[in-house]
């Protein structure tokens, strides 16, 4: 009776101290699930004591044989140990509960084969993929892309459907200049209803101009426009490319026959504008390096057409919308444009032409005035608008107005 008293002790004993050592997982459990409702009822401070109780709690589970190898302990220890890296802002100590936490959740995933701990490993590994997002962004910011791309990549393979992990990993690849990372990042991202997907066709089309490839960077631009019809930037690279291409006349008969089939939409006026302008402005910088007169005249006319054409787009656009602010900027500038070549000419006469140059400064001054309405209503729609300023500016400078120039020019100062 006595050795089975004696043993009954024991028993009692065992399953006391199997008690305890399950006790100190459960307090960990506790103090973890109390630190998060805590910090979702903004008590930080709370939160944090709470949470490092926990790590107490888990770190004496975790060095017990009896609860060591438990799918709850792996599970548990990942979930805190990341939820302090992400607290901890000191590389140095913040980077051993990181490493600790990736060690912790794999073991977790390996032995949980139930299912139990899904929630705990979840909110690990978005903890640790904050940890690798907030690396890369300092990273980035201090232009160590070949870090940053590391941190982010990471960061894309914890939540690899993740729209923003895929991002920042191809923009870290494109800072390297590493362009087939970037393009299949990119593609893979179009594939996703991500919110930007009009700028990364628009930045998928920088990376193949980076690689020469002219081909690659109008399918990108057209199957963005496809998709997105109103986005300007990528009207305009479209327009930009079909020039450096020499197919500007391709880009003018497609926008001809869009605004045919849709006659009442101002942005199609106003790309078919912006078409005319740029192939003025191409003219333009083929004259500069004429120096026979003839030749430049020839241009001379050209470029002034193009600009007469693009004022008429600009002009339908402002007739169906009169506060239409990047039509009546552009407006005012294809009108100050000539003007500030008939003002350039005067000056360039001889001393003894004073007839030839009062005509042309006469001329220059009506030319003027009628870019005048354009320029003042778009400073008007947005004051803040350097662009708007400085045409405005250059009016007043061509109409020999110092006054309101230097007015003008105080106001641009102001906005950096």
């Amino acid at each position: 009776m006595k050795i089975k008293f004696l043993i009954a002790g024991l028993l009692g004993i065992v399953s006391v101290t199997a008690f305890a050592q399950k006790g100190e997982l459960n307090n960990a459990q506790e103090a973890y699930d109390k630190s998060q409702s805590l910090r979702a009822a903004q008590a930080v401070a709370l939160s944090k004591t709470s949470i490092t109780s926990a790590k107490t709690a888990i770190d004496k589970a975790a060095a017990n044989a009896k609860t060591a190898t438990l799918p709850q302990t792996y599970a548990l220890k990942a979930a805190i140990y990341a939820d302090l890296s992400n607290q901890d802002t000191i590389a140095t100590t913040s980077l051993p509960l990181y490493t600790a936490a990736e060690e912790a959740i794999a073991k977790a995933k390996e032995l949980d084969t139930k299912g139990e701990y899904k929630s705990l490993i979840e909110q690990a590994n978005l903890n640790l993929a904050q940890y690798k997002l907030t690396q890369g962004v300092n990273e980035y910011r201090e232009k160590k892309f070949d870090l940053a791309y590391n941190s982010f990549d990471r960061y894309r393979q914890y939540l690899p459907e993740d729209t923003n992990a895929i991002y920042y990993t191809g923009l870290a690849a494109a800072n390297l200049n590493n362009y087939p990372v970037t393009i299949t990042h990119y593609k893979n991202l179009l594939t996703t209803k991500y919110s930007k997907n009009d700028q990364v066709y628009f930045e998928l089309s920088n990376v193949y101009l980076n690689m020469k490839d002219t081909l690659g960077a109008l399918a990108s631009v057209n199957e963005g426009i496809a998709k997105f019809p109103a986005n300007s930037d990528l009207r305009k690279r479209q327009i930009e490319i079909y020039l450096k291409t020499g197919k500007q006349q391709e880009v003018i008969n497609q926008l001809d026959a869009t605004i045919k089939n849709d006659p009442k939409n101002k942005q199609l006026y106003y790309y078919a504008g912006i078409t005319y302008s740029q192939v003025a402005e191409e003219l333009n910088k083929q004259q500069s390096k004429l120096k026979e007169a003839a030749a430049r005249a020839k241009l001379q006319e050209s470029k002034a057409l193009n600009f007469g054409k693009a004022a008429e787009m600009y002009k339908k656009a402002l007739e169906l919308d009169p506060n239409y602010f990047e039509a009546n900027l552009n407006m005012g500038y294809v009108l100050l444009t000539p003007a500030i070549d008939m003002y350039n000419t005067a000056n360039q006469l001889p001393g003894n032409k004073q007839k030839e140059f009062d005509a042309a400064i006469a001329k220059s001054n009506e030319m003027f005035d009628l870019s005048k309405p354009y320029l003042v209503k778009a400073v008007e729609l947005d004051p803040k608008s350097a662009d708007a300023l400085t045409n405005l500016k250059t009016y007043y400078l061509g109409k020999r107005d110092m006054t309101n120039a230097n007015d003008i020019q105080k106001r641009i100062e102001a906005l950096k």
